[in-house]
């Protein structure tokens, strides 16, 4: 069944495209059919299709997105010899240089694109590679639309991972990472993930930007009735949050069942909207707050290392990977410090405004030092923050 549920502005400045992922899927993994409101499962990002992912390839080497405005470099390629490898990639500083050098397609205003610019390219009908063993990367899919971009894996030849596809953005952690290390969020296509990652010693991917210099700027207004509305985006936003933890069904009930403001058609975020109110002006560590507008409450929790802190929030879409159980984790955004075991202690491994995932359910306790290569922190009972409005249809029963 599919049915409009509202229509949003065409004048708006931030227009989120969808995350295209279109398959549902349970807390234990398995693919199912998406269900209807009176089903389990029921209000994850599948139920509910935004403005479909459109571009244009303009015949010279770039693509526009209609949705955003936002034209774009659509390949990483940048030694002329059509392979996509390690030898293509730049640091931060390379990077911001060689964008405001670039006269690509005949333009001189690019850019390095802010983390939500290129994570507005993000695709999650992707699968995480992490797990992936093999050598061939013909059949993987990354989190980008191959049809108008260009994509390469980590280059194994030069000693890299296969999953080493981080993507450079202009923006800046203004804490650190790793104990004092200066860090920039990047997006990660071959692993669909925003982390921080060091400014220095190390190589990024790179896609130059133009065009809609006000796509991440959230223009809020407080309604006065427990909501937050965001004209940019065309979002209402519950301006609580849920004051506890819950594992990722029950997220989606909790969003589901909300009533406040005079509106009972809530719904969790997909990880493009909930990303799109992250503050990347604000930390823990350099405000004493969330990574979100003062306007929005955020609770304050205590954190592996024992520091005030604030909490992750669960959206609802599902973070797939390449195993049996496709679908068992989701997407989370974190608020506050993106934690991880490190070296025997638990630091700020990402940054606040990272995108990781979670089990959908499970117990904490048996992740005692985190998961992956930084130790990520699995806390799986995220905390939530419902929104509704938006350019949204229902599909439901397929």
């Amino acid at each position: 069944m599919t049915t409009n549920s509202s229509t949003g502005s065409t004048s708006l400045t931030s227009p989120i495209p969808d995350t295209g992922q279109t398959s549902c899927y349970n807390e234990n993994g398995r693919e199912i059919s998406c269900p209807t409101s009176t089903e389990s499962y029921y209000g994850q990002d599948a139920n509910y299709e935004s403005r479909t992912p459109s571009f244009q390839n303009n015949g010279d080497g770039t693509a526009t997105d209609l949705n955003t405005g936002l034209m774009w470099q659509q390949s990483p390629e940048r030694d002329g010899n059509s392979t996509i490898n390690a030898s293509d990639k730049l640091t931060y500083n390379e990077a911001v240089a060689a964008a405001s050098s670039s006269t690509l397609a005949g333009y001189s205003d690019w850019r390095l694109p802010t983390i939500s610019e290129l994570y507005s390219l993000i695709d999650f009908s992707g699968e995480d590679v992490s797990g992936y063993n093999g050598t061939d990367t013909s059949g993987l899919n990354p989190f980008i639309d191959t049809d108008y971009f260009e994509f390469g894996y980590g280059d194994t030849g030069a000693g890299e991972r296969i999953i080493d596809a981080q993507f450079a953005s202009s923006t800046i952690y203004v804490s650190t990472t790793m104990n004092g290390s200066e860090t920039m969020f990047g997006v990660n296509l071959a692993d669909g993930r925003i982390k921080g990652y060091p400014t220095n010693n190390k190589e990024y991917y790179v896609l130059f930007v133009r065009g809609n210099e006000d796509y991440d700027t959230n223009t809020l207004t407080d309604n006065g009735n427990g909501t937050i509305s965001d004209s940019a985006t065309g979002l209402m936003w519950q301006q609580n949050d849920s004051g506890s933890g819950k594992i990722w069904s029950d997220a989606l009930t909790y969003c589901e069942t909300l009533s406040i403001g005079g509106h009972d058609d809530w719904r969790l975020p997909n990880a493009k909207a909930l990303q799109s109110i992250v503050d990347y002006g604000r930390s823990p560590n350099t405000t004493n707050s969330a990574a979100i507008d003062p306007l929005f409450n955020a609770t304050q929790i205590t954190n592996e290392a024992g520091q005030a802190d604030y909490a992750a929030y669960w959206t609802s879409t599902t973070h797939a990977n390449m195993s049996q159980v496709p679908g068992a984790n989701a997407a989370y955004i974190t608020f506050g410090r993106a934690m991880g075991y490190m070296n025997g202690s638990w630091i700020d491994v990402h940054g606040a405004g990272a995108q990781r995932s979670d089990p959908k359910t499970g117990d904490p306790d048996d992740y005692p030092t985190g998961h992956g290569p930084q130790g990520d922190a699995i806390r799986i009972y995220n905390y939530v923050r419902c929104v509704r409005d938006g350019d949204v249809t229902v599909n439901s029963g397929s």
